[in-house]
């Protein structure tokens, strides 16, 4: 573990405490979580510190209660160790506990309601459950107009809402890239991101076939266009980035809680995180490093709640 500048190490980790978490378990359960090696090595090594103090202070670490654990962010902070390095050891501890939740024996997170304030956080965006996201591309969908920019439209939103797709994976998408009989689609990967091969929803199926197949080469015949390029604007223009602006401006007078498309990927990414590990995740969304999806962890605020204007250690 590295220490900060001002910071003083705690007592050495002997081999009882070691043996008192099972470290194998403890790790095996963070790696099906979808963590790196390395991360999981230094989640067990700052585990491992916090365990050595429980055990200094007759603290059995599987029962402490949420006093206690502000009892060690106490110790921490007249050791003069940083407001982020304590936050990243809470961290550790929050998955600890997860652990023996997940094995039933213990029914609360202690540290889950714990904030240190004085750290800059990155909060993504507003994020909206799946029930809203569905919401969304139903009301967009059910709306009385028929014309073929909405036709379009309804698979653009069907695409950022089940595939989370940002607007350059949009606007490459290729006709090609639609498996229709296998209910699948292909992801390129572009500077930024990975290829991949994500599922589609059913009813997403029937919805492309009917755009591939009629509204497609509708509007191609009316704009005088050639391309493979799976999505087509209506306009001279031979990108999407005017019909997307435009798609926006609709979302957002249809449902007050829409601000942008990043909300929307954002959103996606974090639902996915409460129903698979990290590296799944990483997959679906295209992230070159895990250290990217990770970073939308703070978004899922059932599992994370430090955000929540909360400042417990006061002293």
């Amino acid at each position: 573990m590295t220490q900060t500048k001002h910071s003083k190490p705690i007592k050495q980790i002997n081999a009882s405490t070691i043996k008192q978490i099972t470290p194998m378990t403890f790790k095996n359960y963070l790696l099906a979580k979808g963590f790196s090696k390395s991360t999981t090595e230094v989640y067990q090594k700052e585990l491992l510190i916090y365990i050595t103090w429980c055990d200094i202070n007759n603290i059995e670490a599987e029962e402490a209660t949420y006093n206690e654990v502000i009892g060690y962010v106490q110790k921490l902070r007249k050791q003069q160790v940083s407001q982020a390095t304590i936050q990243k050891y809470l961290n550790s501890i929050k998955h600890y506990y997860n652990w023996l939740v997940k094995r039933n024996l213990r029914t609360d997170n202690p540290v889950l309601n714990i904030n240190i304030k004085g750290i800059k956080r990155r909060i993504l965006h507003d994020i909206l459950n799946k029930q809203e996201l569905e919401k969304i591309y139903f009301d967009y969908k059910n709306s009385p107009s028929k014309t073929l920019s909405k036709k379009r439209n309804e698979i653009i939103i069907s695409l950022l809402i089940y595939q989370g797709l940002n607007t350059n994976s949009l606007k490459n998408l290729e006709v090609q890239d639609i498996k229709l009989r296998e209910g699948k689609i292909h992801i390129k990967s572009a500077r930024r991101s990975n290829e991949r091969t994500l599922k589609l929803e059913a009813h997403q199926v029937l919805d492309l076939m009917d755009y591939t197949l009629q509204v497609r080469q509708l509007i191609l015949n009316k704009t005088n266009k050639e391309t493979d390029l799976l999505l087509v604007s209506l306009g001279t223009s031979s990108d999407l980035n005017g019909a997307i602006t435009k798609l926006i401006k609709t979302l957002k007078k249809q449902d007050k809680k829409v601000q942008n498309l990043k909300q929307i990927r954002a959103s996606v990414i974090t639902n996915w995180l409460k129903n698979y590990n990290l590296r799944e995740v990483q997959y679906f969304a295209g992230h070159r490093f895990v250290s990217s999806t990770e970073a939308y962890l703070i978004n899922d605020l059932e599992d994370l709640q430090e955000d929540i204007e909360k400042y417990h250690p006061t002293n």
